[in-house]
Parts: structure tokens; C-alpha cells; sequence
């Protein structure tokens, strides 16, 4: 068993057992509270500079599923948990979470006290942080106090995709019960979605209501998005600082009255920017699959 740490740029230090690839990795720490999804919470573009802490303390349990992930790759700079799982679960596991990390080069560590980690998050608030599979705790916590922190940096322009394309998969067998199961006409509608991070689900639902979807990277400008002739604009999720995406800002503000627009996540700020709204990093985010939304109109509260 190799030993292994994290420290946290206010002096904070945990220590644990290395998991995934052997090294060292900076990122901000953050915690999710979703109790299962580790495969699409570690490929989630959103994720892109950070140190992902799972609340669950059991995890791995269910094995990793190549038709699961949410993009190309993984993006979490580090991943952390209480307990990694050696068993899988799951007749369509293909590998253990702890090989999964390991091929992806991952640097992960398992073992410490979650709990606390994330009451201490909560408390003081996400920060930069060092996954280390050496034991000088002193270099680690400087190390992190240097990293660089996540406002002001547009790493939307690092996951985006290379070039436009056409999205076509639907959720096949996983569709989930719709309102007819088609936006209840034949005509297809045509939508041209800004890659800032998107995750695939997103874009399998988008095709499910009767959408085709064209891709396109997150530098496209208004003009470009217009020669496509589409029906709707969608802005993706994605991570970093949503002002610091200041050229798909300009374009959407160039859209706005021009195309119906649905935002989420990253996107949805980046549109209320583009509206003169404000931004402001949150103490900690909201990071999870559990978050209860009230409709005003009718008092109904779902889970999303």
C-alpha cells in the first residue's frame, strides 16, 4: 500500500492511499453529492481544473461502462473517495474503477476522512489543492498556494471541440418517458449547439425531442451561427470562469432577439452576461445529481 496526500492551499492536510496512476496533480477541490454517476461526473467537461470529491463513500461499486461516459476523455484534474471498490457489480461492467483512473492517467488518492473534507469545503470554501503520492506535505501545501485559481481562466476554449459536426445519437433503449416522444409534429427542428464543455446526454435528449443537432466550437461567431439557419441556439455546460468567455458572450448578445436560446450551466451564465447581468463565483458550487426545483406555476418540486 503507497501512502498518499492532499493538501489544500490554507494549510489543510489529508492523508490517505495513492489511487489511479502515481504521481501528482493541482487542481480546485470541490465535492459532489451525487450517490452514484462517477463515470459521467469524471468525464464531464465542467470538471476540466478540478479535484472532484465524491460524498458517496462507496465508490466504484458498479464498474465502468464505455457507452456511460459524457465526452472523449476524462477531464477531473484529480478524483478523491472514501473507499474505491476491488469488486464490480454490474453485467455491463467492463473495468474497475481503480484500472479505469490508471489507463486515464489519473491522479487520485482514497482513504481519508470525505466527511470532513467536504465540511471543511463547506466552511471555507473550494480551493486550489494537491493530490500527491510523495509525503512531504510541506512542498504539497505550497505547491497549492501557487496554482492558479479558476476565476479569470476560460477553459471553455480548452475541451471545446477542434471542428463543427453533426450529432445524431438518440438515447435508444434508455429514452426515458417524453410527452409523446417527439416535440408532436413531424418536422425536424434544426439546433445549433455551442460547445463550451458540452456533455453527450445533453445532446442524445436534444435529438430524442426531434432536434438535429449541429455542433459547433465555442469561438463560432453570430455570423457563422446564422448562415446555419437553425431554429434554436443551446449553450452548453462547461468549466471556468464564464467571463472570461468574453467572445461567445459578444456572439450571443449578437443573437439574443435573433433565435430562441436555452442556456445550462456554463452556458446559461454566459447568456445572462450577454442579457448585463453579473456573475459571481459561488462559495463552494452546487455540484451533485439532487437538486430540488420548485415550477412556480403549479408548487410541483422535482429532483433533477
Amino acid at each position: 500500500m503507497k501512502h498518499a496526500l492532499l493538501a489544500l492551499a490554507d494549510g489543510t492536510v489529508f492523508r490517505g492511499r495513492a489511487l489511479g496512476r502515481e504521481g501528482e496533480t493541482v487542481g480546485e477541490v470541490v465535492f459532489n453529492t451525487a450517490m452514484t454517476g462517477y463515470q459521467e461526473v469524471l468525464t464531464d467537461p465542467s470538471y476540466k481544473g478540478q479535484i472532484v470529491t465524491m460524498t458517496s463513500p462507496h465508490i466504484g461499486n458498479y464498474g465502468v461502462t464505455p457507452e456511460d461516459v459524457e465526452s472523449r476523455r476524462i477531464w477531473a484534474e484529480g478524483f478523491v473517495v472514501k473507499e474505491a471498490s476491488t469488486i464490480t457489480s454490474n453485467w455491463r461492467s467492463r473495468q474497475q474503477l481503480h484500472e479505469y483512473l490508471r489507463a486515464a492517467r489519473i491522479v487520485a488518492i482514497e482513504g481519508l476522512d470525505t466527511r470532513a473534507l467536504t465540511r471543511h469545503l463547506r466552511e471555507y470554501g473550494s480551493q486550489q489543492g494537491v493530490i500527491t503520492h510523495d509525503q512531504d506535505a510541506a512542498r504539497a501545501v505550497a505547491k497549492a498556494k501557487r496554482a492558479p485559481s479558476i476565476i479569470g481562466r476560460d477553459l471553455a476554449g480548452e475541451v471545446t471541440c477542434g471542428s463543427p459536426y453533426d450529432w445524431r445519437e438518440g438515447s435508444g433503449e434508455w429514452i426515458p418517458a417524453l410527452n409523446g416522444g417527439s416535440n408532436g409534429s413531424k418536422k425536424r427542428w434544426t439546433v445549433v449547439a455551442y460547445d463550451f464543455g458540452v456533455k453527450q446526454n445533453i445532446l442524445r435528449r436534444l435529438v430524442d425531442v426531434g432536434c438535429d443537432v449541429r455542433v459547433v466550437p465555442a469561438a463560432t461567431t453570430a455570423e457563422q451561427v446564422e448562415s446555419l439557419n437553425p431554429d434554436g441556439l443551446f449553450l452548453s455546460n462547461g468549466p471556468g470562469d464564464p467571463e472570461a468567455v468574453s467572445y461567445a458572450m459578444e456572439s450571443v448578445k449578437r443573437l439574443i432577439g435573433r433565435l430562441p436560446i436555452f442556456g445550462i450551466c456554463l452556458g446559461h451564465q454566459i447568456l445572462g452576461l450577454a442579457l448585463g447581468l453579473d456573475t459571481y463565483k459561488l462559495k463552494f458550487g452546487h455540484h451533485g445529481a439532487n437538486h430540488p426545483v420548485i415550477d412556480l406555476r403549479t408548487r410541483k418540486v422535482e429532483i433533477t
